[in-house]
């Protein structure tokens, strides 16, 4: 592909660069296999996404440089951010008062997800050094993968939710203690407070972000209509500032946002949905999140070593998060069959585990190299499988509205795919 490239930058110039035309190109390209295999297929857009990304990745694109910097950490930050102030949007603080068993389950599940990784890879030889950082990724699900299937799917009911609310506070912890732990990589042995402190810290500045944007948030819809386009465009100006600012002064851009989305919730409690006009913007923005992800990840090493391992913390997770939401599942209103659905719909790892993952690559010269080998090609697994599992859950639960069954082949009277 490299070859590929080389020959057609010697005839083609663009005003905006090649890069810009590639990754058009790319798009287009997601964009048309995602709908062809959610029509003919009835699997979520995400996976034809993923599924162009991999293959670009494999043969060799070079659009998307590995460890992410600049405009691509920036864009990858950004659609981040916008996907968990959504799902913060969501969840209501008042139920964990009212049902508190939902905050033990999600601390069940992500507190067995990280033991049994952790002893998985040290079993099979791995540096604990190596399997910390691994295990605290393994923690984090992905409400953006998981968001996208429950569109696709026109999912509602206890396991959506559950599994929607579970996935993102373990993203909460993952982010918290992913970011300290990158801090704190090559200072040698810490003691508790030395330990304490960078988490402290992370949360604190990301607290106090986030409350801002919240705040700002909540004095802009006094005024503005939740469906206006200026309010469209005034939201997304603000996470982006947000992101950039929690960035900058040492804490989490995607942990600002979703804890920014949280506090908003409950300074402004009646429902409201994202401005209309916003749809298209983000759905751009999500595509090419789930592009980069995987388009990155596949430019891992996938030796044999490699993929033992990676299956062995892609097994160890999977059963680690079945089991958490089963342990936490008495006293928190859900069946049991509903708690094994929920525990697989939690399965996609995606673009949080790639941004915590280049945070330690930046932390740590020698042991980040180590860290991505194994966990980029379980970050591409586990967003196609987690996607296909994630679809299998809900609908054995009942919850979708949509039937899982391949589309017939239709055309209009013009001759085109109608939808």
């Amino acid at each position: 592909m490299n070859e590929v490239m080389a020959i057609w930058a010697e005839w083609i110039k663009p005003s905006a660069g090649l890069p810009t035309v590639q990754w058009s190109m790319l798009l287009a390209l997601a964009a048309l296999t995602g709908h062809l295999v959610q029509r003919f297929a009835g699997i979520p857009k995400v996976v034809g996404y993923s599924v162009v990304g991999g293959f670009a990745g494999l043969a060799g694109f070079t659009g998307a440089v590995w460890p992410l910097q600049g405009i691509g950490l920036f864009l990858l930050e950004l659609g981040v951010a916008v996907v968990l102030f959504e799902a913060g949007g969501r969840i209501p603080l008042r139920w964990f008062r009212h049902n508190p068993m939902v905050l033990v389950q999600s601390l069940a599940e992500s507190t067995l997800t990280f033991f049994m990784v952790y002893w998985s890879l040290t079993f099979l030889g791995m540096r604990e050094v190596v399997a910390e950082p691994l295990a605290l990724l393994a923690m984090a699900a992905s409400p953006a993968v998981l968001s996208r299937v429950v569109m696709d799917t026109r999912a509602s009911g206890p396991v959506t939710e559950r599994a929607m609310v579970l996935s993102t506070l373990s993203t909460l912890y993952a982010l918290t203690l992913c970011s300290a732990r990158a801090g704190m990589m090559g200072r040698g042995e810490q003691s508790l407070a030395d330990t304490l402190y960078p988490v402290a810290v992370v949360l604190g500045l990301s607290v106090a972000v986030g409350a801002g944007l919240a705040l700002a948030l909540r004095s802009a819809l006094r005024v503005m209509s939740p469906t206006s386009e200026n309010t469209a465009i005034l939201l997304l100006a603000l996470i982006a500032a947000g992101a950039a600012l929690a960035a900058h002064f040492g804490g989490s851009a995607p942990l600002a946002a979703l804890l920014g989305g949280m506090l908003l919730k409950q300074l402004n409690p009646r429902p409201w949905s994202w401005p209309r006009q916003m749809g298209t913007a983000s759905a751009m923005l999500t595509m090419l999140m789930f592009v980069l992800v995987s388009v990155v990840a596949a430019q891992a090493d996938w030796s044999g070593p490699v993929a033992g391992m990676v299956l062995a913390l892609v097994a160890a997770r999977a059963l680690a998060k079945i089991m958490g939401v089963a342990l936490g599942n008495v006293g928190s209103g859900a069946s049991w069959k509903q708690a094994l659905w929920v525990g697989c719909a939690m399965s996609p790892m995606s673009s949080v585990a790639l941004l915590l993952v280049s945070q330690f690559v930046a932390a740590s010269a020698s042991l980040g190299p180590r860290i991505a080998s194994i966990a980029l090609p379980a970050i591409l697994l586990m967003e196609v499988l987690g996607a296909i599992l994630a679809t299998f859950a809900i609908y054995r639960a009942g919850e979708s509205s949509k039937p899982w069954a391949p589309r017939p082949f239709h055309t209009s009277s013009a001759g085109d795919l109608r939808d």
